[in-house]
Parts: structure tokens; C-alpha cells; sequence
């Protein structure tokens, strides 16, 4: 019904529209108003006719249509239904499946288990191999097994197997390989590198280290002692087949980290800081003292020796200054003679001890002043405790470094000082002997000839 009233009031619509079109046209007379009306009624009931026959047709075709619809959608309930008892009966099955499958795969799991725990602890020691250096892709197999949740496949299993197993047969190889190294001025070049095992690499005498980050190799940016580049070279250009020494760090780089880390002799002298380079100075000080008091001393022993060979008193030496006191006038008085050889004597022993005190304050200040680096040093660390607590021990280190090194170097100093200058005295004492066996043996020479001139 509410569908046939509004057919209706459509219809009253077109129509009051359709007399406005024709009200701009007036008829003539009445019979044309007539004939214009009954014609325009005749039009209008046509038009309603056929709307309501198609409004009829498009009623019966939607009826057929929502008949349709419902006859589907009983189907598909009824399907659904029928999917929802079978979906039930599968999640049945499936859990007893899944019950059957965890109670026949429990030794099983634990392999698999197992072999993730494996490929973890694995890929932990071939990060840090040089073996991986040559080849890179085996690490991220084993990250990826060790991190997915599925079972791996018997192909995988086999697969972390033989990665293990390559490490072995690689670890008893010696092998050379083009690979990017990284120089220590940060440039990258294709170069050949020598590894031993997964122990060492060199490349041009020049001692690398890997970097599992990046898969590089790396040329250490301070390289050990000469003799070790120079034995790593000489290996690198040996021929095959060759016995040649190697330079090899078992710990897979922690030692020769720590042997390039270990500071040489300059850098021990800086740690010291101003007193060691005071002692150093004191050292060199003493050492050209020792070396022109030695040459001094060396040189009049042999002109000292030169003289007793010879009765002509030579002015140029010791022994001849002190020989050239004697006179003819002396001979009978043996005491004036004594004095006079005594002085002469003690005109000659400070020019022939010359520089030994010198060097033996230096050989006491240096110790003296390695104990006040120490203290200096010491100081210096309980400031850094105070100020930054004991948490970080670098910030302790400069202090403790001072402290050991000055009095390392005030022992270096001044034990040599010690030993050049005991050398210096028994040659000056050596001499200073000698000059008063002379004297002596010249005054009882002369004492003998007085005795004869006597008798």
C-alpha cells in the first residue's frame, strides 16, 4: 500500500507538472480546453498504466529475487553447519595427532634443541676466527639457525656440522688469500694475506687483526717489534713446502693486543714526566763526566807509565811535575825533600780525582729524586680517588705510572753512576799510589847517597 500511494502522488506530480507546460499555451475557446484536457487525461492514464505494470513486473521480479536469496542463504547455513561439525571433528584429530607427534618426537626435540644451542655457542667462536675472514657466510647460517623457532631440516643439521668441521681442518692449514685489508692510514686495499690457522694474519710484514662487526681485516695501527714483522715477512716470501719460523698468537689476538699496548722506552720516559726527564738529564750529565774523566785518567796512566821508564823528569804528566821537585841542592836535606814531594803530590791528586764527587752526588740525587716522583705519582692517585672514587682504574693509572717509572729510572741512573764511578776511583787511586811509591822511592834514594857521601 505505501508503495501505491507514492506511485500515486508521483503520478499527480507529472501530471500538475505537465498542465504547467501547457498553461504557457491558451486555447482559443472552450471546445479547445475540452479537447486539451480529455486529451491530456487520456495521456495521463496511459502513463499510469504502464508505470504501474512496470512497478508490478519489478515487484514480482524482487519477490523472486529475495526468494532466491533466502533459498541461498539456507543453503550456506546448512554448509556452514555441516564445515562447523567437521572443522570440530579435525581439531579433534589434530590434537590427538599433536599429542602422538609430542609423545614420538621427545628425544627428538631435545636434539633439536641441542643443535640451536649449538650452532649459538658456535657462531660465538667463528665470529671471532680469521677463518671467517675467507668465509663470512657460514656465521650468518648459524645466527639464523640458532634464532628461528622452527625445526631445522636434517640438510641444516648436516650443514652446522660440517661448519664446525671446517673450522678444524681450516685451523691446521696455512693459506694465502686476496682480501680488502684496511691500512693503518684508514684506506681500503686488495692485498694478500697470510693466515696461520686461525691464529694470525699478516700481510706485507704488517701483523692484521679481524673485526667480526664488519668481516674486515685490519692492519694493527701499532705493530710489534721489528724482529716479528721481519720473521713474518721473511715467511710470507718463503716457497711452499718450506720450514720457515712463524710468528703464531694462540689466544687468537688477546696477546699480541697486549704487546702492542705495552709502551716502549719513550713512552715509559713520558710517563715520568718532568722529574724523569730531570733524571735522564743528571744521567747524562754523569755519563760525559765518567767518559772525560776516563780518557783524562786513561791517558795519564799512560804517560805516568811512559815516565818510569825514563829518568828525565817530562812537565807534561803527573809523575814528571812531581819527579821534577827533586834538586841537586836537595840531596842533604831529606826532610825538605819529603815536604817538597808531599806538596807536589797534593798539587797533582785533585786534578786526578777531578769529577769523581761530582759523580757520586749524581749517583745519590738520582735515586732521591726517582723516591720524589714516587711520592709526586702517589699524590697525584689518591687526588684522582678522592675526586672519582676507585670505579675507573685509567683514571689511577697516570699516577701510578709516575710513581714507578721515576723510581725505575732514578735505580737506571744512578746504579751505573755507582759502578762508573768506582771504576774512576780505583784508576785515580791507582795513580795517586803510584805517585807516592815514586816520591817515597825517590827519598830513600836520596837518604842512601847521603848515607854514602857520609861513611
Amino acid at each position: 500500500m505505501k508503495l501505491r500511494y507514492l506511485v500515486l502522488l508521483f503520478a499527480v506530480f507529472n501530471q500538475t507538472i505537465a498542465l504547467a507546460n501547457h498553461s504557457d499555451e491558451k486555447p482559443q475557446d472552450l471546445d479547445a480546453l475540452y479537447e486539451r484536457v480529455k486529451h491530456d487525461r487520456m495521456m495521463e492514464q496511459e502513463q499510469n498504466q504502464q508505470r504501474e505494470a512496470t512497478f508490478i513486473a519489478e515487484r514480482d521480479q524482487q519477490a523472486s529475487m529475495l526468494a532466491q536469496a533466502k533459498a541461498q542463504l539456507a543453503e550456506q547455513e546448512a554448509k556452514t553447519t555441516q564445515l562447523n561439525m567437521t572443522f570440530q571433528a579435525q581439531e579433534k584429530i589434530l590434537a590427538e595427532l599433536n599429542a602422538d607427534l609430542l609423545l614420538k618426537s621427545g628425544s627428538l626435540g631435545e636434539l633439536f634443541g641441542t643443535v640451536r644451542q649449538v650452532a649459538n655457542e658456535s657462531r660465538g667462536v667463528l665470529e671471532s676466527s680469521m677463518v671467517s675472514a675467507e668465509h663470512p657466510e657460514r656465521v650468518a647460517f648459524l645466527g639464523k639457525i640458532a634464532e628461528r623457532k622452527q625445526q631445522p631440516t636434517i640438510e641444516e643439521i648436516r650443514q652446522v656440522w660440517l661448519a664446525l668441521q671446517q673450522e678444524m681442518t681450516e685451523s691446521a692449514k696455512v693459506k694465502q688469500f686476496v682480501h680488502p685489508v684496511i691500512t693503518a692510514q684508514g684506506m681500503v686495499e686488495e692485498k694478500q694475506v697470510t693466515r696461520v690457522g686461525p691464529f694470525s694474519a699478516f700481510s706485507e710484514g704488517q701483523f692484521l687483526r679481524y673485526l667480526p662487526e664488519t668481516g674486515n681485516l685490519v692492519a694493527l695501527g701499532r705493530q710489534p717489534v721489528d724482529r716479528l714483522q721481519r720473521v713474518a715477512a721473511d715467511f710470507e716470501a718463503a716457497e711452499s713446502g718450506a720450514i720457515e719460523p712463524v710468528v703464531v698468537d694462540p689466544t687468537r689476538g688477546a696477546i699480541m693486543a697486549l704487546l702492542v699496548q705495552a709502551p716502549d722506552l719513550k713512552e715509559r720516559v713520558q710517563q715520568g714526566g718532568w722529574i724523569g726527564y730531570l733524571i735522564l738529564l743528571l744521567g747524562v750529565i754523569g755519563l760525559l763526566i765518567a767518559i772525560q774523566r776516563f780518557v783524562s785518567l786513561t791517558t795519564t796512566g799512560q804517560q805516568v807509565a811512559k815516565q818510569q821508564k825514563t829518568t828525565t823528569a817530562d812537565t807534561n804528566n803527573p809523575l814528571g811535575r812531581i819527579l821534577s821537585v827533586y834538586d841537586d841542592s836537595l840531596k842533604n836535606d831529606v826532610d825538605t825533600l819529603t815536604l817538597k814531594l808531599d806538596e807536589a803530590i797534593l798539587r797533582e791528586v785533585p786534578k786526578v780525582e777531578r769529577g769523581l764527587i761530582t759523580l757520586a752526588i749524581l749517583a745519590a740525587i738520582a735515586p732521591m729524586l726517582g723516591l720524589l716522583g714516587t711520592v709526586s705519582g702517589m699524590i697525584e692517585t689518591f687526588q684522582s680517588i678522592t675526586l672519582f672514587g676507585t670505579g675507573d682504574p685509567k683514571l689511577m693509572s697516570g699516577g701510578i705510572s709516575q710513581a714507578l717509572v721515576t723510581t725505575e729510572l732514578g735505580l737506571a741512573v744512578a746504579i751505573p753512576l755507582l759502578l762508573i764511578h768506582s771504576l774512576l776511583s780505583g784508576k785515580s787511586n791507582r795513580l795517586v799510589q803510584l805517585f807516592d811509591e815514586e816520591s817515597a822511592a825517590l827519598i830513600a834514594r836520596n837518604a842512601e847517597q847521603r848515607d854514602d857521601s857520609i861513611k
